[in-house]
Parts: structure tokens; C-alpha cells; sequence
């Protein structure tokens, strides 16, 4: 009886014993979990920085990790850098592919009907009452800087410190640019990738305060025309020939009137753009005229001797070597900001975005500049890098357009805003998941005409499947592309009566989507945008405001009444 009394108490004083374990390692669990829970709140709550670097007509065909014809000759490991620690995004759309339109699309998330800037050229200036997302993180605690290309013609609003390109129509210089420095023109010495860069640079080491959070808008010149590289890769390919894209004899059948009447070929590079040497003593007027001349019909620009065909490829292997020297110093630069992150241990929670203001064509379709809605201008190079939350090395074919920068932006840093834009947050996507009513479709609209490059304006929608476009200002053609039979868009499909379902369904999606976004009007309302002169983006003459007037044989000041 002792014997199995004895047994019971140890029996009792071990489970009692193991008890005790069990509820102390149970409590250590709970403060583990606790803790890593509270760090997971934490790095959810913690404002992130934000880098957001947009190069000047830098197309995915430039990219070696979107791959294409110049990958091995002319890679951009550091720019790669971003889409391997990142999501690299493979169907982000331009809704009105040009510079100055682009750029107020993304700062206010809506489309240029609803920002009121429509065109480049008589377009005139970005109107600085409009809300921004830049003065939105300014107004929650964000330190904001601009160092760059701004190109709205007013004042940049929401940020603390700014230095822009402030000459050439605020299109800039390569070389000893001039920046408007907080309201001072300032003529820099050096290559401007590089100035605006150590503007940038400088302000992360010391013009911030190192513990507040903060968004830096970086966007370069480069690889704008006239295409002219740093000093030290002038001649990095002289003795390569670069490989021409499958679509640079395109004969434009059964587009003649679109694609076949612009002044964007390989006929209409002037002599500033393959960089003839100019005579000396050259000023003013006359020098503009030697300089810009090729760019108008029938002025051809090549050596002497020289055939069509070998002056047409002539040409080409001048412009691409130039264009991804420059893309090369962007990239040289864009390293530069990495390893600043990395060294001062701001890598983890800075998000970066690398952009475009849209696409450019490289020699596809014969053609330089963007304005289309064909691919290649359509397709903006589009990455993020943020360790926090968005998975390294994935990659999304998901419909995203420019006016989802912002929202998107905002949602990433934890801002609230009561202000509607017409965008939408893809927070979601960068975190891996679509949500089902995302966007299957986008609206296109570009409205300039008929300079710079004489392309017709025109409207259209773009979904995975389909391009259908309305080209309406003189003449009233219509196109359509099945992106997957003919990816390279050489086949204008819309005689075809195998696809009349599709384009009664398309055009009543277009519909649909005009509808949504406010710009449903009559093809005369559209073409009084596109005649309207809204005046010029700078109120001072430059050595190139007055390029125009050259190229139109006009007289007297640009855009006087």
C-alpha cells in the first residue's frame, strides 16, 4: 500500500513537474509570437522610404532583363539589379504616350481630360493648383525632393528641395545644363546624368534629416534626343554593328495613312542627332537651321556616296549606339544609388521604382519617338525593388497604366487621402495577389498634331488580346491587332470579318471606358484640343524654343497670338 502510495505522489509530483514546463514553454511561445507579431506590425506600420527614378524615353527594348536584340552587347546590370530583387512588370501601359502628359498622369493618377495637360507642343503649362502625390507625402511627414527633368513648366509643388532642367523648353542640356535650383537658374559644368544624380546623392548624405522617411523623384534627361553620351562612351561600339529589329523595313501596308505618314523614320534624324560637326561662327536662326536640318520631308542626312539602304542603316547604327551609350551613364548612375542604399543601410525599407515616361522605338517599324498606341510606345519599363514586401525575381503580366503610380505610392506608404483619382492602388499585386475585378482593359488617347513628327491623334483601347485604335483628325481610320497572332502589329485586321464580333465587343468596351473616365466626347470636341493653343511651357525664347518656326517656315515668336 505505501509502495503504490508512493508511486501515485511521484506520479502526481511529475505531471505537476512536467506541467510546469509545458506552461513556461507555452508563455516563452506566446512572447515569441507576441514579438514577432509586433515585429510584423512594426515593419507593416513603419513608413518606407521611397526612390522613385523615371528616365526620359527609356524603352524596354534598352533593358537587358526584359530581354531583346541589345542584351549582350548592351546590358544594364544595375537597372537588372532592380528587377531580380524585385517584380519586374511586364504590361505597365502609357495612357497618352508623350512626355509632359505622361509625367501630370502619374503625378495626379488621372488622364490628361481630367489633369488639363494634353500635348508637348502648345500644351502649355502643367497647372500647379492640381493635386499631386508628391505634396500629399509632403503633407504626412515625408521629407520630398525632385532633382532632374521636370518639364511641366510650373513651378514643382510638394517638395522641399528641387533642381530641374530649366533650358531648352525645360527639355535640358547634356551638357553644362542649366537647373532651376529652388527657384535660381544655376549653369552646372559636367554631364547632366551624372549632376543630377550627386544632386540627388548629396541630398540623401546631407540635405535630410537622416530619421524622418522620405520620397526622392530622380528623373534623368537621358536617353532623351539628341542622344549624346558621356565623354568615355562616345565610342564604346565604333567597330560594332548593332542588329536590326524584325520590323525595321516595315512597308506599312494597309496602314499607309498612320503608321505610313509620320516624320518619325530613319529619313528625319537632323544633323545636331548624327552629330555632324558644325561650322564655326554659326549663331541664332542660322544656326538652328544648320542644325535641325533632316528633320523636315526630303532633307536626308548622310555621307556623301552613300546609297538609300546604306544611308538608312548608317542612320540607325548612329542613332542606336548613341541612345544606349546614354542609357549605359543612366545605368552607371542608378548603380551609384544602390550602393548608397546598401551602405548606409536603407536598402531594406526604401521602395524603388524604376520608370519611363513611356516607350520609344529603337529602329521597330523604321521609326525614333513614341505618341502611338503600338507596343512599343504603348510599354513602359516598370520595376520594383522593396525586401519588406515584394518578392525578389517575381514577375506580373497584369494591365497597370500610369495613372496607378500614384495611388499605388500612397498605399505602399500608409497614406490615407480623402482626394479621388482615377487610378488604382496595385499594392495588392506587388504583394503577390490580383485582385479579381482588376482591370482587363486600357484607354488610349494622344491628342498632338501635327508636330513634332506629324503622327495622327487618335484613341483606342488595349487588352491582352486586342489593340483597336481610332486614328480621327483629318483622316477617320480605324485598326485593329491580335496581339497574339501578330505581336508585332503588322497586320491591320479591322476589314477582316472573322473578327466583327470582337470589334463590336471592343468597341463597346472602349465605349464603356470613355464613359468611366470622364472623356466621352464628339470627334470635333477632341480635335479642338488638338488645335487648342494653350500656350507655350517656358515664357522666355532659348537658343531652342524656336525650333518650330524653323521646321514650319513660321515667322515671328512661337506661339504669338
Amino acid at each position: 500500500m505505501k509502495r503504490h502510495t508512493h508511486k501515485l505522489k511521484y506520479f502526481m509530483l511529475t505531471t505537476a513537474s512536467l506541467a510546469m514546463v509545458v506552461m513556461t514553454m507555452a508563455c516563452g511561445q506566446t512572447k515569441k509570437s507576441t514579438k514577432i507579431a509586433e515585429a510584423d506590425h512594426q515593419a507593416d506600420t513603419q513608413k518606407p522610404n521611397i526612390i522613385y527614378i523615371m528616365a526620359d524615353d527609356l524603352t524596354t527594348q534598352a533593358i537587358s532583363a526584359y530581354g531583346g536584340i541589345y542584351k549582350d552587347l548592351a546590358p544594364t546590370p544595375n537597372i537588372d539589379k532592380i528587377a531580380n530583387e524585385g517584380m519586374l512588370f511586364q504590361d505597365v501601359l502609357c495612357t497618352n504616350a508623350i512626355c509632359g502628359p505622361s509625367r501630370a498622369a502619374i503625378l495626379t493618377g488621372d488622364y490628361s481630360n481630367k489633369n488639363g495637360f494634353f500635348k508637348n507642343e502648345s500644351g502649355g503649362k502643367f497647372d500647379e493648383t492640381k493635386w499631386t502625390f508628391p505634396q500629399e507625402f509632403q503633407k504626412n511627414g515625408y521629407q520630398t525632393s525632385l532633382f532632374g527633368k521636370w518639364h511641366l513648366g510650373s513651378e514643382p509643388k510638394g517638395f522641399d528641395e528641387f533642381k530641374y532642367h530649366n533650358s531648352a523648353g525645360q527639355q535640358g542640356h547634356y551638357w553644362d545644363p542649366v537647373y532651376n535650383e529652388n527657384g535660381v537658374d544655376v549653369k552646372e559644368k559636367g554631364y547632366s546624368t551624372n549632376l543630377s544624380t550627386e544632386f540627388a546623392l548629396d541630398w540623401l548624405e546631407s540635405g535630410r534629416k537622416q530619421n524622418d522617411p522620405f520620397l526622392m523623384v530622380l528623373q534623368y534627361k537621358a536617353p532623351h534626343r539628341p542622344w549624346e553620351p558621356d565623354t568615355k562612351y562616345e565610342k564604346l561600339w565604333e567597330d560594332v554593328e548593332f542588329p536590326y529589329p524584325a520590323t525595321f523595313n516595315d512597308d506599312y501596308k494597309g496602314r499607309e495613312l498612320t503608321a505610313g505618314d509620320t516624320e518619325m523614320t530613319m529619313d528625319y534624324f537632323s544633323r545636331r542627332d548624327m552629330k555632324f560637326e558644325e561650322p564655326a561662327n554659326l549663331k541664332g536662326k542660322e544656326k538652328i537651321q544648320w542644325a535641325f536640318y533632316g528633320a523636315k520631308p526630303g532633307e536626308i542626312v548622310q555621307p556623301d556616296g552613300m546609297s538609300a539602304e546604306e544611308g538608312k542603316k548608317w542612320r540607325y547604327q548612329t542613332y542606336i549606339k548613341d541612345y544606349l551609350a546614354c542609357v549605359k551613364s543612366v545605368d552607371d548612375n542608378i548603380g551609384r544609388i544602390l550602393e548608397y542604399l546598401d551602405k548606409n543601410g536603407l536598402t531594406d525599407n526604401t521602395i524603388i521604382v524604376l520608370t519611363s515616361d513611356q516607350g520609344f522605338y529603337l529602329g521597330d517599324h523604321g521609326f525614333f519617338d513614341k505618341r502611338f498606341i503600338y507596343e512599343e510606345s504603348l510599354r513602359m519599363p516598370f520595376m520594383v525593388r522593396y525586401p519588406k514586401a515584394v518578392k525578389a525575381g517575381t514577375v506580373n503580366e497584369d494591365i497597370i497604366t500610369n495613372i496607378d503610380f500614384a495611388p499605388t505610392l500612397l498605399d505602399m506608404a500608409n497614406i490615407k487621402t480623402d482626394h479621388k483619382m482615377q487610378g488604382e492602388s496595385f499594392k495588392s499585386i506587388l504583394h503577390g495577389k490580383t485582385p479579381k475585378d482588376w482591370q482587363k482593359g486600357m484607354y488610349y488617347h494622344y491628342y498632338e498634331f501635327p508636330y513634332w513628327h506629324h503622327v495622327q491623334p487618335h484613341y483606342g483601347i488595349r487588352t491582352k488580346k486586342y489593340t483597336l485604335a481610332h486614328f480621327y483628325y483629318n483622316i477617320d481610320v480605324w485598326e485593329l491587332y491580335d496581339l497574339e497572332k501578330d505581336p508585332e502589329q503588322m497586320h491591320n485586321i479591322i476589314n477582316d470579318p472573322q473578327y466583327n464580333n470582337v470589334i463590336k465587343d471592343l468597341k463597346a468596351q472602349l465605349k464603356d471606358l470613355m464613359i468611366k473616365y470622364e472623356n466621352n466626347k464628339s470627334l470635333a470636341d477632341f480635335r479642338v484640343i488638338t488645335d487648342a493653343d494653350f500656350g507655350s511651357i517656358v515664357d522666355h525664347e532659348d537658343d531652342e524654343t524656336s525650333v518650330q518656326d524653323i521646321l514650319t517656315n513660321r515667322t515671328g515668336k512661337k506661339n504669338e497670338k
